[in-house]
């Protein structure tokens, strides 16, 4: 039985209770309530004295403006093959923002290298290293991204001092603006430009007064357009010689007809036949016959049709209308004759055809000399206007030159002054303002706060009991020193005793 009784146990280890668990919190109540309130007293006091404030700046960037290209043609095609933003813009614009130079220029500005505490350890530093050494600590407290899928970059920067960070921010919008028109500004166009103005101005003036001197000494305003009326007179003057020609021939055939109708032609000839009726006789012939057949009418409703009073009148009416008839077939006749008038036409055609030829004969003569002249007046026009369209080719080219150069020099002067007023292809679109709020509202911190001092207090309460080798129950005892427990005291303070 004693050898049975001094054995080790060996028993299973079982999940503790939350008894056991409170048990160890209630031993190590100083070391819980000390870490739990040193980090809820630092908490605390990072809330309402340590808060962060939180200045943003975004910078939108847009496409570049073009700046004016020296091209032979007054107005230059403008550029639509590109119409977004790249990702190497952005990623350019955004290591601009973090430009050394930038970022000495704004510590400058804002005096960062006072609010270095650790400035007192280096008395004898110069201006320079604190400016730098403050730009350095700038460009790790400011937080540059672009924001995905759009063309905005965000600058975040946290101070203590909410005024501080939006003047810092301020500072480095100025300082970016005036960095990227340094970069982007393209030098010394509107020089170039100014002095190919002068030349090409003076190059029109003397093409100006080549022009005029030939204009004078060859007495020619615009040789072209009057060789040109020269040419058209010459067309007109040909178009009538030819037809002058023409009607020479129509002329002289018209005359060699007339004289051959005149050879064949008689000098008189009847004029006038008149033939007339005896109206007298012809009325009683008439007047006869009506009466004939008013008889027969009378005797027709006495008589039949072949009774011989009604046939001897029918013989009567028959004489009438053939005596009727003898008498308009046989009318009395009248001749009169006089000159012949085609015989008088021809004669009087023939006279003016001979006069027509003479005047045709004299318009020919004319004509040829004015072709003369004007093919030798445009053979001269045509050698001026040569040279005149050389001398005209000439000064249009200079003056198309010097308009070109006058429009690109103003173009690069707009250009010149859009950059000088800040008009580039950036634009702040947030300003940076001084916040009103701390990054994190003090409730939110002390909450926090409260949480991590009881998570810490928590573990440093387990953790100071695991490190404690004092032994606090029998069955510590038994499994550390493998021994039976015979009696145990209960810990605390020493209780009165009674009797």
């Amino acid at each position: 039985m004693n050898d049975q009784r001094t054995l080790p146990r060996t028993e299973e280890t079982d999940s503790p209770t939350l008894r056991e668990l409170a048990m160890v919190l209630f031993r190590q109540g100083k070391v819980f309530v000390m870490v739990s309130g040193l980090v809820l007293l630092l908490s605390v006091a990072y809330a309402f004295a340590g808060a962060s404030y939180r200045a943003r700046l975004q910078v939108l960037v847009r496409r570049g403006r073009s700046d004016p290209p020296a091209t032979a043609q007054p107005n230059a095609p403008p550029d639509f093959s590109r119409v977004e933003v790249t990702e190497e813009e952005l990623n350019s614009e955004v290591e601009l923002l973090k430009d050394d130079d930038v970022l000495r220029r704004v510590a400058a500005a804002n005096d960062l290298a006072a609010h270095d505490w650790l400035r007192w350890l280096r008395p004898h530093e110069d201006q320079a290293a604190r400016v730098e050494r403050a730009a350095r600590k700038l460009g790790k407290k400011l937080n540059v991204e672009a924001i995905k899928k759009t063309d905005v970059i965000a600058v975040n920067y946290d101070a203590s001092d909410p005024q501080l960070a939006a003047h810092v921010l301020q500072s480095l919008a100025a300082a970016y603006l005036e960095k990227h028109m340094e970069v982007h500004r393209p030098g010394g166009q509107f020089h170039f430009f100014d002095e190919q103005t002068t030349e090409s101005r003076r190059q029109l003036e003397l093409a100006e007064k080549k022009l005029l001197d030939f204009t004078n000494t060859h007495d020619v305003v615009i040789a072209p357009r009057q060789r040109d009326l020269v040419l058209q007179r010459i067309d007109e003057v040909e178009a009538g010689y030819r037809q002058t020609q023409s009607q020479m021939a129509e002329v002289e055939y018209r005359v060699r007809e007339l004289k051959y109708a005149l050879a064949r032609l008689p000098k008189r000839m009847v004029t006038q036949v008149r033939t007339s009726d005896n109206p007298e006789l012809l009325r009683a012939l008439k007047a006869n016959l009506l009466d004939l057949q008013l008889k027969k009418i009378q005797l027709l409703t006495k008589f039949e049709p072949g009774h011989p009073l009604v046939r001897e009148v029918d013989q009567q009416i028959a004489q009438a209308k053939a005596a009727i008839e003898n008498e308009k077939s046989n009318p009395i006749r009248d001749e009169t004759t006089d000159q012949d008038t085609n015989y008088e036409w021809a004669r009087a055609e023939l006279q003016k055809a001979e006069v027509e030829k003479r005047g045709l004969e004299g318009r020919e003569t004319t004509a040829a000399a004015q072709l003369a002249q004007y093919h030798a007046l445009a053979r001269q026009l045509g050698e001026d206007a040569i040279i005149q369209d050389d001398l005209t080719s000439s000064e249009k080219a200079a003056e198309d030159n010097y308009l070109l150069y006058v429009k690109k020099r103003e173009q690069a002067r707009m250009g010149d002054a859009l950059d000088e007023g800040g008009i580039v292809n950036v634009a702040i679109a947030e300003k940076p303002v001084a916040p009103a709020l701390p990054r994190w509202p003090p409730a939110i911190v002390v909450l926090v706060g409260f949480a991590g001092a009881i998570a810490s207090g928590i573990g440093a309460a387990f953790t100071a009991d695991c490190l404690d080798p004092a032994l606090r129950t029998p069955e510590e005892v038994t499994a550390c020193l493998e021994l039976p427990v015979l009696a145990s005291l209960p810990g605390g303070r020493a209780a009165r005793l009674s009797a």
